[in-house]
C-alpha cells in the first residue's frame, strides 16, 4: 500500500515562519509593523532551535535499531532544516539591508553602524559607554584547552581578535600563534539594545548597543590592537527532559530542571558569516562547539529586539489602531450574570475587549451569592489581573480552585510563581498531571440563586491572559446552559482527582471522547457524500499534524467532501492531489493578530454542527493533553462565527496557499474588492453593534 503524503512537521513550521518573514517584506504594511515582523521571525526561530531542533538532534543518540523505527532520518532532516534556515536568513538580511534601512532613512530615521558615527557622535558614544556600559563589561581571554568561557544561553557576545601593540611594529613577521582571542558579552539584558544618538532637529539617529561597544573595544583591551570583531550567540537546548513524570514531586522536578535549562547542550551557534575561517575554527575548537551546531548569520543577532526599536513619535509608521469593541447586546443588562442568565454570548478577541472576562471573575469575587470559582491556567500574564481577581475572591470568603499547568514551555517559572502566590492566599491549587498537560481554557462560577445553585461558565480558545488577549485572535463563550455547565463541572472534578458519574455527551474532552467524536463527525460527512448528499467541513486551527486525522480527511476528500482548512502554522496534510485531496483547500492567514482560535464546522446534512475549543488536531493535543472543545448551540452565535469564517475564506490580502512545496504563494483572486479578513472582521462586529443600537 502506497504511503499517504505527509509533510514533516519541522519543515512545515519553517514554512509558517517564512510567512511571518513575508509580512516584513510586504510594503503594504507600515514600516514599524514590518520591523515587528522581523522581530517575530527572529523570536520564533530562536525558540524553534531551543526546542524543536534540539529535539531532532537528540534523536541522533538513538541506537541504529531505534532509528530504523522512525519514518525519517534525523541527520537528513537536520541538514534540510539548516539549508532552509540559511536561505531564509539570507532573505531576512536582504529585506533588512535593502528595504527596511532605506525606508527608515526616507523617514529621517538613521540606524547607523560603527563606521558611520561623526566625531560629535563618537564623543557621545564614548560618554554613554563610560556612564552606562562599562559596569557590565567582563572581557574574557580565550586560551584553548585552558580557559574555556561558558557562553550563556541566548546572550549576545562579540568575539575579538587581538594582537599585541608591540608586535604590531613587526606585523609582517607575526605568526598566527601570536594572535589572541577574547569575548565580551553585550549587556542587552541590562541596557536597551538600541541607543538614540543626539543629533540635529528633524532627524533621528539610532545605534546598536553592539556598535557602541565596538567603538570602545580599544579601551576594554588596553595594550592590544583590535584586529577584528564579530558577533556570536549560542542557543541551548530548552527541553526540561523530566524523564520520570509518574513518580515523585513534579513541582520540585520542574524547579530543578529549570535551573539546568540555562546550561543545556548547545543547539545553535550563530555567527557572523563574514568571520574568517581560521578565526571561526579557533572559536569553535576553543568553545567546544560541534560542527553540526554552526549556523551562519548576519552582523547582528537577537533581532527579536526590534520589538523595542525606538519610534520618534511617528504613529503614521504603525498600524491604524482598532479600538476594542464592547458587545452592545451584552451591555444592556445590569450585570454579567444577568446577561448570561438570559442567553449565551460569544466574544471575539482582540476585536472585543477582554474586560468582559475580567468582569466575570471580578463579579464572581464580589457577589455575596457566589460560592466558588474554578479555573484552568496555562499561560499566566506577568502582572495577572486574572490572578488578582481570584485572590480577591478568596479574601471575600469564596472557595477558589485553580488548576495550574506547570509544564507550559517557557512559562514554567511564571506559572510556579503565581501558583505559589495563590496558595499563600488560601486558593486551592492543583498542579500538572503526570505525563499530561492541561491545555483547556475553562472557568466555572457557582452561585446561589432561588434556593438552588446555578453554574456560569466561560469556555475559550485562548489563555486566561489579558496581555495576549490583545494580540491573539480567539473566541470565548459565556453560558449558563446546563448541558455545558454540568459537564464543565465534571472536567474540574476530574482535574481535582474526583470521580464522576456518566459520560461527556456535549463537551469534547481529550482523554475521553474528543478523537472519537471528531472522527465520527468526519465519517458522517463521508457517509453523506457517498449517498450523493451535500457534504462539507470548515476546519480552523493552529496546527494539523495527527496522521490518523489527516488520513481520515484524505478519505473524506476522496469521497467528495469539500473541506476548507484555515491553518495558521503547521500543516502536514498535502492539499490538491488529484484522486486524494483535490477537494481540500488549505490556506494560512498571517496578519497583525496571531490567529489562535480553533473552530470546527460540519455541514451534517444541513443541521450544522460547530465546535470551538483549545485543541489543535495534533497527536499531543488529542492523546496527551486535557483539552476541551465545546458545541455552539445558539443559532445566532453559530451564524456569527460562520460569517467570520467566510470572511477569512474570502481574504485576498493576507492569505497564503498551503502546498507540498512550501511556496507560500499569496492567494490569487478575481474579486475587485480587497478583503483583509482581520480588518474586515473588526468592522463586521462594529457594524453589528451599530445595528443593535439602531433597533
Amino acid at each position: 500500500m502506497q504511503k499517504e503524503p505527509y509533510i514533516n512537521r519541522e519543515i512545515s513550521w519553517l514554512d509558517f515562519n517564512f510567512r511571518v518573514l513575508q509580512e516584513a517584506e510586504d510594503r503594504k504594511n507600515p514600516l514599524y509593523e514590518r520591523l515587528k515582523f522581523l522581530a517575530i521571525y527572529s523570536s520564533n526561530l530562536d525558540e524553534y532551535f531551543r526546542v524543536r531542533v534540539a529535539g531532532v538532534r537528540s534523536l541522533l543518540r538513538l541506537s541504529k535499531k531505534t532509528k530504523k523505527e522512525l519514518d525519517f532520518d534525523p541527520m537528513v532532516l537536520l541538514k534540510k532544516i539548516h539549508k532552509i534556515v540559511f536561505k531564509q536568513q539570507e532573505e531576512y538580511g536582504r529585506i533588512f539591508r535593502e528595504e527596511i534601512i532605506p525606508e527608515l532613512r526616507l523617514n529621517n530615521i538613521y540606524l547607523i553602524g560603527k563606521n558611520e558615527f561623526s566625531d560629535k557622535q563618537i564623543k557621545y558614544v564614548k560618554e554613554y559607554f563610560h556612564q552606562n556600559i562599562i559596569p557590565h563589561i567582563q572581557p574574557v581571554l580565550i586560551v584553548k584547552k585552558r580557559i574555556i568561557p561558558f557562553l550563556r544561553n541566548r546572550r549576545l557576545y562579540l568575539a575579538i581578535k587581538l594582537s599585541s601593540k608591540d608586535s604590531e611594529l613587526n606585523k609582517y613577521k607575526q605568526k598566527r600563534k601570536q594572535y589572541k582571542y577574547a569575548i565580551v558579552e553585550i549587556p542587552s539584558n541590562h541596557l536597551p539594545r538600541f541607543v538614540e544618538i543626539p543629533t540635529e532637529p528633524g532627524k533621528t539617529y539610532i545605534a546598536f548597543l553592539d556598535d557602541i561597544i565596538r567603538v570602545c573595544l580599544d579601551e576594554i583591551f588596553a595594550g592590544y590592537q583590535i584586529v577584528s570583531s564579530y558577533s556570536i550567540k549560542l542557543t541551548r537546548d530548552a527541553e526540561l527532559y523530566i524523564d520520570d513524570e509518574f513518580s515523585g514531586n513534579l513541582l520540585e522536578k520542574i524547579k530543578r530542571s529549570l535551573k539546568n535549562r540555562s546550561i543545556g547542550a548547545p543547539s545553535r551557534f550563530l555567527y557572523d558569516s563574514k568571520i574568517p575561517k581560521d578565526f571561526l575554527k579557533s572559536l569553535r575548537e576553543s568553545l567546544l562547539i560541534g560542527k553540526e551546531n554552526m549556523i551562519p548569520g548576519g552582523r547582528y543577532h537577537s533581532l527579536s529586539d526590534f520589538f523595542s526599536f525606538p519610534n520618534p513619535g511617528r504613529r503614521d509608521l504603525e498600524n491604524i489602531p482598532l479600538p476594542f469593541l464592547r458587545n452592545a447586546e451584552m451591555d444592556k443588562y445590569p450585570d454579567i450574570f444577568t446577561a448570561i442568565d438570559e442567553r449565551d454570548f460569544v466574544l471575539h478577541f482582540p476585536y472585543h475587549t477582554y474586560d468582559y472576562v475580567l468582569e466575570f471573575l471580578n463579579k464572581g469575587a464580589s457577589d455575596p451569592d457566589v460560592i466558588s470559582i474554578y479555573i484552568t491556567q496555562y499561560r499566566v500574564a506577568k502582572n495577572s489581573a486574572v490572578v488578582s481577581s481570584l485572590i480577591r475572591a478568596v479574601q471575600n470568603g469564596k472557595k477558589v480552585i485553580a488548576f495550574v499547568e506547570l509544564k507550559a514551555r517557557f512559562d514554567e517559572e511564571l506559572n510556579i510563581h503565581w501558583a505559589q502566590e495563590m496558595k499563600s492566599y488560601g486558593i486551592q491549587v492543583f498542579y500538572s498531571f503526570p505525563g499530561i498537560k492541561v491545555h483547556s481554557k475553562i472557568a466555572l462560577i457557582k452561585k446561589k440563586k432561588n434556593d438552588t445553585v446555578k453554574n456560569y461558565c466561560y469556555l475559550g480558545t485562548g489563555n486566561f491572559n489579558e496581555k495576549t488577549a490583545q494580540l491573539y485572535s480567539d473566541t470565548g463563550l459565556f453560558t449558563s446552559d446546563e448541558r455545558l455547565t454540568l459537564e464543565v463541572d465534571k472536567v474540574f472534578m476530574h482535574l481535582s482527582g474526583q470521580s464522576f458519574k456518566g459520560k461527556f455527551k456535549h463537551l469534547l474532552v481529550a482523554q475521553f471522547n474528543m478523537r472519537k467524536s471528531f472522527t465520527k463527525m468526519i465519517d458522517n460527512e463521508i457517509k453523506n457524500a457517498n449517498s450523493g448528499k451535500k457534504a462539507w467541513m470548515i476546519l480552523k486551527m493552529n496546527s494539523l499534524e495527527d496522521r490518523k486525522i489527516i488520513s481520515k480527511l484524505y478519505e473524506a476528500s476522496s469521497a467528495g467532501v469539500k473541506i476548507d482548512l484555515i491553518i495558521r502554522g503547521i500543516c502536514c496534510l498535502v492539499p490538491g492531489i488529484e484522486g486524494l485531496s483535490e477537494n481540500i483547500n488549505a490556506i494560512s492567514i498571517v496578519d497583525r493578530y496571531l490567529e489562535h482560535s480553533r473552530i470546527f464546522v460540519f455541514y451534517n446534512n444541513g443541521n450544522i454542527k460547530m465546535f470551538a475549543g483549545s485543541a489543535d488536531w495534533m497527536k499531543r493535543n488529542l492523546n496527551r493533553r486535557i483539552e476541551v472543545s465545546f458545541p455552539i448551540y445558539d443559532e445566532s452565535i453559530k451564524k456569527e462565527i460562520l460569517d467570520i469564517l467566510k470572511i477569512q475564506l474570502k481574504d485576498n490580502v493576507k492569505t497564503r496557499m498551503i502546498d507540498a512545496k512550501g511556496q507560500n504563494k499569496y492567494k490569487k483572486s478575481k474579486a475587485n474588492r480587497k478583503v483583509q479578513s482581520q480588518v474586515e472582521t473588526y468592522y463586521f462586529l462594529k457594524k453589528k453593534n451599530e445595528k443593535f443600537f439602531n433597533i
